[in-house]
């Protein structure tokens, strides 16, 4: 039977004992500067180290989140932190750039790597994918319901990990661009300013349509551990330690019992939530009930009341670990104890020489009753024996000692794990390509209404949905064509593989895919792969993997500034998107569905309005103004092509669009240069 592991999060070392005594069978936490929680006090290398062994003594698992993208001169200090991690050793790894993990995979192929949530992962090709790429499991998109993770369950050939409690981004993680377009501050790098939480609205909607309930599918916990749901993932690292405690009882609680008490319920809510939980994804029921703002009674409710009865939850150590203990005492020699725990390590020590017994001899039962005083550990006696001669004594004193040392050395022996074996690698070349500017553009529609004057564009990426009379049309016009799969695969996988293969009979091959979902089933179907900007590329090693795995060639992440992409190395061609309005947020809970009149448009605080396009099974939102680059191709250094992005434009705004690119101008109307030249922390 499939036992599900409660994963609990860290933010700090004092977020440690809470988990583990509340009843975590594994933590995971952030090491300094590799964290997709910034803003958490994370963990330095003592702090690391004394987190795992005081983990491991009580049988809890440790992974360490190293889940942001990196930058070429990045790598090497992160591999540094990584060598570390395998000295302790932490149990995993939890990664998003695959650059990184692609260095990982030869400095420790022994290592444990987890995908993280970041990576986007939403179906059975993309778990497929990583498996082929080493991960031994995969933390599945929150926005997935009931069906879609029993689906991915009954083909995954690697352990998957499920959110179960704590905060939902409105965006799918990993295709977040909001925090860093409005500040720099990139969700991708650990940053992210939460600008979702603020009042972003629909005509008619929620006044917060970017502002989802915390998730809390606990009461499903068996259920998912009957899917075959390896692991049970509580989200918070930027929570105190409180959270972390009432989080882990109530799943501990409800995996063990089936329920959770009304009392355990009520100090969940209080200590912290959004107007309430939601479990929507999960069950399917999208729309306005999920979303929710942290109000004035959400953050009064946790009372110092609720926290002191919080804290006793944790104050005495959690007995967990069953010891089976042996105890030898003869006439005229050394009495022994020997204890024995879950996983086989054996301890023996000595103690004092028995005397005769003058009046009550020593007998099993009664060496029991001192031998399972084991308050105060994590150990708790599940079977013993004891050998003695008879009409032995001992003192009471002398077998408590024995008893202490012994489990004193068990634990210290707990707390040794041999290293993950790391080796020396060399690092990828940058700067490799010739500093020449681009000599080609594509462009991205929404529909097959494409002018003519595209018609020099060296590809065109057109949706799968089109009607064949329109890829016909674009066909015999003279347009290159590939079609783009869409970033959000939610449920429609099998339909999307099925329309491939249609699309493909009609003498198309091309395929724009940015999901690593989307790379796996066009290679099943041997199509050609042009790797779109939700990869998340952002460095040489990177690019290196994405020709291994066979795409032509690849759009960079628009996080990069353009010096960064002057810098990249790599053999394939690479391009970035140079105009249009950039996606902000991949969501499956459109905020337009919260509105009575359906307007895809979002506005903020002071009016401005932010766009919104549905493709797949997700909604773009869209930036408020287009980016233009078309007057600063010279600086285009090392970029084999630009992208054209449209989206919501109309015929006449879209040929538009394409003068001003041609013109080398910036045109006469707002506009944005995007990262180009800010970057992100």
């Amino acid at each position: 039977m499939n036992r599900m592991e409660i994963l609990a999060p860290a933010g700090g070392p004092e977020s440690i004992m809470p988990a583990v005594r509340c009843g975590a069978d594994a933590v995971y936490l952030g090491a300094w500067s590799l964290s997709a929680r910034a803003s958490a006090q994370n963990f330095d290398r003592e702090q690391l180290r004394q987190a795992v062994e005081y983990c491991h003594a009580r049988g809890v698992k440790v992974y360490l989140a190293c889940n942001i993208l990196m930058f070429d001169n990045e790598l090497k200090r992160a591999m540094e932190i990584i060598e570390y991690a395998c000295s302790i050793p932490v149990d995993a790894l939890i990664m998003q750039d695959i650059g990184l993990i692609s260095l990982v995979r030869e400095a420790a192929p022994d290592m444990r790597i987890h995908a993280s949530t970041q990576m986007s992962v939403h179906t059975p090709k993309g778990v497929e994918l990583l498996s082929k790429m080493g991960f031994k499991r995969v933390v599945l998109s929150r926005e997935l319901s009931r069906d879609e993770i029993a689906e991915i369950a009954k083909e995954s050939p690697i352990e998957l990990e499920v959110f179960v409690h704590g905060a939902l981004c409105m965006s799918v993680s990993g295709q977040c661009y909001f925090s860093a377009m409005l500040g720099s501050r990139s969700g991708n790098r650990g940053a992210c300013a939460q600008p979702c939480r603020l009042p972003f609205s629909v005509s008619g909607g929620t006044g917060h349509d970017l502002s989802l309930k915390d998730c809390s599918v606990i009461s499903h916990l068996r259920e998912l551990q009957d899917m075959g749901i390896t692991s049970a993932k509580i989200e918070g690292r930027m929570k105190r330690p409180e959270y972390t405690a009432v989080s882990v009882a109530a799943c501990r609680q409800s995996l063990d019992t089936g329920r959770v008490d009304a009392d355990l319920s009520e100090k969940l809510e209080a200590v912290f939530s959004r107007s309430g939980f939601t479990d929507g994804y999960f069950t399917g029921k999208l729309g306005a009930d999920m979303f929710g703002i942290r109000s004035k009674e959400n953050v009064t409710s946790a009372t110092n009341k609720i926290y002191s009865s919080v804290h006793s939850m944790y104050k005495d150590e959690r007995q967990s670990i069953p010891i089976n203990a042996v105890l030898d005492i003869h006439s005229g020699r050394q009495s022994t104890l020997t204890v024995t725990d879950n996983e086989n390590r054996s301890v023996a020590v000595s103690g004092a020489v028995p005397e005769k017994a003058l009046k009550v001899a020593l007998n099993e039962e009664k060496c029991r009753s001192y031998i399972q005083k084991t308050g105060g550990t994590p150990f708790f006696l599940e079977s013993f024996k004891a050998d003695i001669d008879n009409d032995m004594s001992m003192p009471a004193l002398a077998l408590n000692s024995m008893r202490r040392d012994a489990l004193d050395k068990l634990m210290q022996m707990r707390t040794q794990r041999d290293a993950v074996t790391f080796d020396s690698i060399t690092y990828p070349e940058t700067s490799t390509r010739k500093k020449t500017l681009p000599k080609y553009f594509r462009a991205r529609f929404t529909n097959g209404e494409v002018p003519d004057e595209f018609l020099d564009s060296e590809l065109i990426y057109v949706p799968i949905d089109l009607k064949d009379s329109e890829y016909n049309s674009l066909l015999d016009r003279g347009f290159a064509v590939a079609v783009e799969i869409p970033r959000g695969m939610f449920g429609i996988e099998r339909k999307i593989y099925d329309r491939l293969i249609h699309i493909r009979s009609l003498g198309i091959n091309e395929v724009l895919a940015s999901n690593l979902g989307a790379v796996e089933l066009a290679k099943e179907l041997d199509m050609d792969i042009h790797g779109g900007f939700g990869l998340n590329i952002t460095n040489t090693k990177s690019v290196e993997w994405a020709e291994k795995n066979g795409l032509l060639d690849i759009e960079l992440s628009f996080e990069l500034k353009l010096e960064q992409i002057a810098m990249i190395g790599g053999r394939i061609p690479i391009g970035i998107i140079t105009g249009g309005r950039l996606p902000l947020m991949l969501t499956r809970n459109c905020p337009a569905d919260n509105s009575k009149s359906g307007e895809m448009v979002l506005r903020d605080r002071k009016g401005i309005e932010f766009p919104m396009h549905r493709y797949g099974a997700c909604t773009e939102i869209l930036n408020s103004v287009p980016l233009i680059m078309s007057d600063r191709k010279r600086e285009l250094s090392g970029i084999d092509f630009e992208v054209l992005r449209f989206s919501v434009e109309n015929l006449v705004e879209i040929g538009e669009n394409l003068r001003v690119f041609n013109s080398g101008k910036s045109g006469n109307t707002a506009f944005t240069r995007g990262l180009y030249y800010r970057g992100v922390e």
